[in-house]
């Protein structure tokens, strides 16, 4: 007898229709459990195998749940925003509007023929304006929210005005992204409106701030990492660099701890776990002020920079000092006899994604010209500039113990540079401490 697969999958499909087989209602009686698929972007290809290996697993899931008692919320949307639909649009001649809905009725249709128990009556469009609407109110709530760190919650911006209408910044404990930021009741009230505009993005929680980005001139928009490879845009190939742009920002930095503790809430694996620590990024640590020493003919031009680590413990053993490229220490600490090889390395630099730099174990680097003064020996330390060190990271720069730091270890030895051990009889001829000995001790 011949499995009549055809037949019987559009006879029972139809009848799950007919039936609203699916349809989730609310349901007191029962618990209830939220299935959560990752939305595809409805391209004009339709859908490609890595959609159903994930979504045939989560399907199943729910089901299971389903027969298990549960009131099951399995829904599934679009992401359908964004450049890819801009590019196909220019591609075919076609208003975005019209292609997006011809190609979602596309998935939609190969979602069905693969059976999957979606509830069809809360299906998400991101195109929708009945969805972003509701985005557009979030960032709203954030732009007119502080987060305030004694309650460990946002706040009205209004209070936040009245304080400085009273106070200034006295007795504030804020999150902010300028801390040496002072004024008083009387310099708030002189403050012109651009001025206390200008002065309260140092506090909302969606602020606009000046951040590198991935531009690329031949699509004319900044792209995410993944849409760059080798310097290029995926989409066109045109060349990307990195480039410092005014835009919007949230200050998730402030949720930092919030997020690292909800982490022991959920159930995760451990690795999953140990990546969204690693990605929240949220270290402790005492800023080191150094001064910097720059050549200049016959003379010296000194100035001080602030650096960010998490063990100040192990200042015996800087030997250099590194600062990101995109750091504005650069051109301060770049001597006139190094500026022609910084220049060079800071235009190659221009073409790697923050990602290439975090994931690519390359050792790459420039020496400024200039030195630094370690507080606690009076030694002279050579300032470098590589793009191990990200902007974000701290203040942009960081002091290099590469006995102890893998990372600075490896930069040490490309580049000849000395390796103090901290610990008596630390081997580190041929890798740092922590590397040996799995320590972590991160500078």
């Amino acid at each position: 007898m011949d499995y009549k697969f055809q037949e019987i999958e559009k006879k029972w499909q139809k009848q799950w229709v007919d039936d609203q087989t699916y349809k989730v209602t609310e349901d007191k009686s029962r618990p209830k459990y939220y299935v959560l698929n990752m939305f595809p972007y409805p391209s004009g290809a339709g859908l490609h195998v890595g959609h159903p290996l994930g979504y045939i697993a989560s399907d199943i899931y729910a089901r299971y749940k389903r027969l298990k008692g549960f009131n099951v919320l399995n829904p599934m949307g679009y992401d359908a925003y964004g450049l890819p639909a801009e590019q196909y649009a220019i591609k075919t001649g076609q208003h975005p509007a019209i292609t997006t809905e011809q190609n979602i009725a596309h998935y939609r249709e190969q979602l069905d023929k693969i059976g999957f128990s979606f509830d069809w009556d809360r299906e998400v469009r991101t195109c929708d304006p009945k969805y972003y609407h509701w985005t557009q109110w979030a960032f709203e709530k954030m732009f007119n929210s502080y987060y305030d760190n004694r309650l460990k919650k946002a706040q009205p911006i209004e209070q936040l005005i009245a304080h400085f209408e009273q106070q200034g910044t006295e007795g504030l404990d804020v999150a902010q992204t300028d801390d040496t930021l002072h004024f008083t009741a009387d310099e708030w009230k002189a403050m012109d409106e651009k001025q206390k505009s200008d002065t309260m993005m140092n506090y909302r929680i969606a602020y606009k701030g000046e951040t590198m980005v991935n531009w690329c001139a031949g699509l004319g928009t900044v792209l995410a990492n993944d849409e760059v490879v080798e310097g290029v845009s995926v989409r066109g190939g045109f060349p990307v660099v990195q480039k410092k742009m005014s835009q919007w920002c949230l200050r998730v930095s402030a949720y930092a701890q919030r997020l690292l503790d909800g982490l022991d809430t959920i159930q995760w694996s451990d690795s999953i776990t140990e990546t969204q620590k690693n990605w929240i990024g949220r270290s402790e640590g005492t800023e080191v002020v150094f001064t910097s020493v720059t050549p200049e003919g016959d003379k010296e031009r000194k100035s001080e920079f602030t650096i960010f680590t998490t063990r100040a413990d192990t200042m015996f053993g800087v030997t250099f000092m590194v600062l990101a490229p995109e750091s504005e220490l650069v051109p301060e600490l770049t001597s006139a006899d190094q500026k022609a090889e910084v220049d060079k390395y800071l235009d190659y630099v221009k073409s790697r994604t923050e990602l290439d730099r975090m994931s690519d174990r390359r050792v790459t680097g420039v020496f400024s010209g200039s030195y630094a003064i370690n507080p606690f020996t009076g030694d002279r330390i050579p300032i470098w500039i590589s793009e191990y060190v990200l902007a974000g990271y701290g203040t942009g720069a960081i002091m290099a113990v590469p006995a102890h730091d893998s990372r600075d270890y490896a930069f040490a030895k490309h580049f000849n540079l000395p390796i103090i051990p901290l610990i008596e009889g630390a081997d580190v001829s041929e890798e740092s401490f922590d590397a040996k000995e799995g320590i972590v001790m991160n500078s």
